[in-house]
Parts: C-alpha cells; sequence; structure tokens
C-alpha cells in the first residue's frame, strides 16, 4: 500500500466524486449522452454496417446451424448421352418416382437415385438413362426447374465418365 492512501477503496476510483445537486448545467447534458450512448455490441453492429441505416434481412438457419451461405447454381451441362443428372432431388424420392416422372417425357431405361452406402439415405441427386439423345434433351426442357415432391429439379446432361475423378 502507498503511503498517502488511506487504505480505503474509493467507489470512484479515478478521483471523480460523484456529482449530486440539481444544477441544470449538469442534468442537461447528462440526459442527453444517456439516450444516445450505446452498447459495445450496438457499436460494433454499426461499424460492420449492420446499424440503424441499414437494414439487412436474415434468413434464419435451418436446425440452428450457421446462416446458409447464398444458392450456388449449378453447372450447366450439355446433352452429350441419353444419360441425365437430376439434382435437388427430394429426399424421399425413389428410383419408381422418377421413372414415373421422366416415363411422361420419353422411354425410360434406367433411373438410379444416388444414397449413401452405410445408412442408404439419398444424397439428394440421381441419374436417369433415357432410351435417346433427343429425348433426353426434351426431358431436360421440360423438367428443368418443374417443381417435384416439394423440390425444384435440377435436370441437365450428365458428365461422361472421362471426367469422373474419385476421392
Amino acid at each position: 500500500m502507498n503511503s498517502y492512501s488511506s487504505g480505503r477503496r474509493s467507489r470512484h476510483p479515478r478521483g471523480g466524486a460523484r456529482r449530486r445537486g440539481n444544477s441544470e448545467r449538469f442534468r442537461g447534458q447528462h440526459g442527453e449522452a444517456k439516450t444516445q450512448k450505446k452498447t459495445f455490441w450496438q457499436r460494433v453492429a454499426a461499424f460492420f454496417g449492420n446499424g440503424k441505416g441499414t437494414k439487412q434481412t436474415v434468413t434464419d438457419a435451418r436446425n440452428g446451424a450457421q446462416p446458409s451461405r447464398p444458392a450456388r447454381k449449378p453447372e450447366r451441362v450439355e446433352v452429350t448421352s441419353p444419360r441425365l443428372y437430376v439434382g435437388n432431388l427430394s429426399f424421399d424420392a425413389t428410383e419408381s418416382d422418377l421413372f414415373e416422372l421422366f416415363n411422361g417425357v420419353g422411354h425410360v431405361q434406367n433411373a438410379e437415385v444416388v444414397s449413401y452406402r452405410h445408412n442408404q439415405r439419398s444424397k439428394g441427386f440421381a441419374f436417369v438413362q433415357m432410351q435417346t439423345i433427343e429425348e433426353a434433351k426434351r426431358a431436360v426442357q421440360e423438367l428443368h426447374d418443374k417443381e417435384f415432391l416439394g423440390r425444384r429439379l435440377v435436370v441437365s446432361g450428365a458428365k461422361s465418365s472421362e471426367h469422373q475423378v474419385r476421392s
């Protein structure tokens, strides 16, 4: 302890005594400061552009996860074979559902929903093999961006096996 200290700590450690009294001089300044003073987090939000001047709409994250990033547009692949990629597929969709959907456009040879090996749950995409390339092109025109089981399908030509890289 310093020799000049009384040993008792003040409630106002920086040497300023608490102001008392009804002086207009302090009340006017103090009252305005209280209404304008921002909290630390309000100042941080204002610094990063989330202040009162700008209004941003934030979408709620699903399942308590981080907010999702903006949707990425799928790569458009030209139809050069009768094999089609079907993306953004509902997890409830089965091969027979796809078979029926694509049979409305042309003759379907094969429909295969890609799923995880360990639990057989759909990965959300599939491959459909049409009879001819013309039927495949017509299927892309008619079914791309069509609502199916609550989701908008992404239908495009499948990449050929020479482009695939297994990891």
